[in-house]
């Protein structure tokens, strides 16, 4: 080939590449192209041309930030919502709320009916304190949160220290415990567990959560045990309805400083925590699981609690009671030995967390009387 041809053949190709790139993707430089057009005699104008606007077009694209292999998504608007998959919403039913008159998304799930969760004692205990008033207690032994007393804060609080200790000692003689039985005080939380005030934000969690995604179980099981009554911050600095921590409202995105807090906005801290459900606490207990080679599935209660566990204690405290336990295999039984292991910072307050949610779980259904509809079946 002659350096004339090749040069002729040379020119063609890039005026198509210049062509396509650019005149046909931006009418603004049509102008140019008729104006090369013109040059099309004067070669070497024509190539100093192309090179000139090749290398600015390269250089708005690279000071854009746009990849010109990435593949353009419609843009959403704030109306449209992402639906959660199907078995996400089975435990979701519509309850007619004469006050607001309008329908109420609440999860019902007939789970711990089935599974007789109301029957054990450590539920049923809870269950008791939600209900006691806050001059009250009831006393009980560790291991099963059996009620062995109930007693008028009022009158407890005169004992000296070696009159309850002899008062405990008194118990454990009368019910054959060890001597190495811890028996406990807890004091009534009817104050705290207003599930009248936590009733009233139930639907806008439950479809926060949808929009985003992820099972809205968590959603009704956070904001019944969380911070139900009112806003309120914790001794460890969580806050708002669903108890985030700084960091972790940071990481998605709620600006938390001495001017502003999102965290109490409610559907911001919605986002914020079906977000740390979706990415890190259900990955992270799967992963766990999948490690240990013991099937789940997500709509199972006890994978639930499990990953409200991980919500509330961390990962790595939920793997390392995992690893005391070394199980085989899932289902309630291994929720129940939780309860009753301890390993890092997974202690009694982490014991108690899915405790507490099936509690709660429960009495929100006594207060809707869907409890009643179980006994029916």
């Amino acid at each position: 080939m002659t350096p004339q041809k090749h040069y002729k053949l040379l020119t063609i190709v890039k005026k198509r590449f210049f062509f396509e790139l650019f005149v046909i993707k931006c009418p603004l430089f049509k102008t140019f192209w008729h104006n090369l057009r013109i040059l099309e005699g004067r070669n070497y104008l024509v190539d100093a041309m192309y090179k000139v606007l090749t290398i600015l077009f390269f250089g708005l694209l690279f000071f854009s930030g746009v990849n010109p292999h990435e593949k353009v998504l419609p843009k959403t608007t704030p109306e449209e919502k992402v639906s959660a998959p199907a078995d996400f919403k089975r435990d979701v039913i519509t309850i007619y709320d004469i006050t607001k008159q309008e329908p109420q998304n609440y999860i019902h799930d007939c789970q711990l009916y089935d599974l007789r969760c109301d029957t054990l004692p450590q539920v049923k205990f809870w269950r008791s304190v939600m209900n006691l008033t806050k001059d009250s207690a009831l006393i009980c032994y560790s291991h099963q949160r059996c009620v062995i007393d109930k007693v008028h804060l009022k009158n407890w609080k005169t004992f000296s220290d070696e009159q309850k200790s002899g008062y405990r000692d008194s118990l454990r003689n009368v019910h054959c415990m060890s001597d190495s039985e811890r028996v406990l005080l807890v004091e009534g939380k009817s104050f705290f567990y207003d599930f009248s005030k936590a009733y009233l934000k139930l639907d806008q969690g439950i479809k926060d959560f949808v929009a985003n995604g992820v099972d809205p179980w968590y959603a009704q099981a956070i904001l019944l045990i969380e911070s139900p009554n009112r806003l309120q911050k914790s001794n460890v600095g969580a806050y708002g309805p669903f108890q985030l921590m700084k960091p972790v409202a940071r990481m998605f995105g709620l600006h938390v400083n001495k001017k502003m807090d999102e965290r109490a906005d409610f559907d911001r801290a919605a986002y914020a925590a079906s977000s740390l459900m979706k990415t890190i606490c259900i990955p992270l207990a799967k992963q766990m699981l999948d490690t240990m080679h013991i099937s789940y599935n997500e709509t199972d209660l006890w994978f639930r609690l499990l990953v409200m566990h991980v919500y509330h204690a961390g990962a790595g405290n939920v793997k390392a009671v995992l690893e005391s336990i070394k199980p085989t295999t899932g289902g309630m039984p291994l929720i129940c030995t939780m309860w009753h292991s301890q390993a890092k910072g997974f202690k009694s307050a982490s014991q108690n967390y899915s405790q507490l949610v099936l509690a709660a779980m429960l009495e929100m259904d006594v207060r809707l009387k869907l409890d009643d509809e179980i006994t029916k079946k």
